[in-house]
C-alpha cells in the first residue's frame, strides 16, 4: 500500500509540473503576446477621446497585439470620407489609423452603428473591417486588458 501512494504521489507531481496549456492542448495559447482591445465610441464629438485612445492603441502596437473597435460615433472616423480630426499634442486621426495599420492592429467597426450613421462596410476606411465576434474572442483568448474611451 505504501508504495502505491508513493506512485501515486509521484504522478500528481509529474502532472502538476506540466503548463495547463499542454494539459489542456491548447500549444498555441503559449505563443499569444500579451494584447490590449481598445474600445472608442467618441469621434469628432470628443477629439481628446478619440484621440487619445489612437495614441494610446499605437503606443501598444509598438510592442503588443492591439484591437480597436470603433462604435457610436467613432465609427464617423475610420470611413473613406472621414475628416481628420486634429487636438492638442496628439497625432491627427488620419496619421493614427495609417501607424495602426503599418503595425498590422486590428480595426473594427460596429455594424449597427454604421447602419444608423447611413453608412455601410463599403464605406470603411481602408484596413478596417466590420465587427466580427469570432475575431473578438480569438483575440482575447488568453487575455482581457479593454481600455474604454
Amino acid at each position: 500500500m505504501k508504495k502505491f501512494m508513493v506512485l501515486m504521489l509521484m504522478v500528481a507531481v509529474f502532472f502538476a509540473s506540466i503548463p495547463s496549456s499542454v494539459v489542456a492542448g491548447n500549444l498555441a495559447a503559449e505563443s499569444v503576446r500579451d494584447g490590449v482591445f481598445l474600445h472608442i465610441s467618441h469621434g469628432k464629438d470628443n477629439p481628446h477621446r478619440l484621440l487619445m485612445a489612437l495614441n494610446m492603441a499605437n503606443i501598444m502596437a509598438d510592442d503588443h497585439d492591439v484591437l480597436v473597435y470603433f462604435d457610436i460615433k467613432a465609427v464617423h472616423a475610420v470611413l473613406k470620407d472621414s475628416e481628420d480630426i486634429v487636438f492638442a499634442h496628439f497625432p491627427s486621426s488620419k496619421a493614427s489609423l495609417a501607424a495602426l495599420k503599418a503595425k498590422d492592429a486590428i480595426l473594427m467597426a460596429c455594424p449597427g452603428c454604421l447602419k444608423v450613421a447611413g453608412k455601410t462596410k463599403e464605406d470603411l476606411a481602408e484596413g478596417v473591417q466590420i465587427a466580427d465576434k469570432k475575431v473578438f474572442f480569438s483575440f482575447t483568448e488568453g487575455r482581457i486588458l479593454t481600455l474604454d474611451y
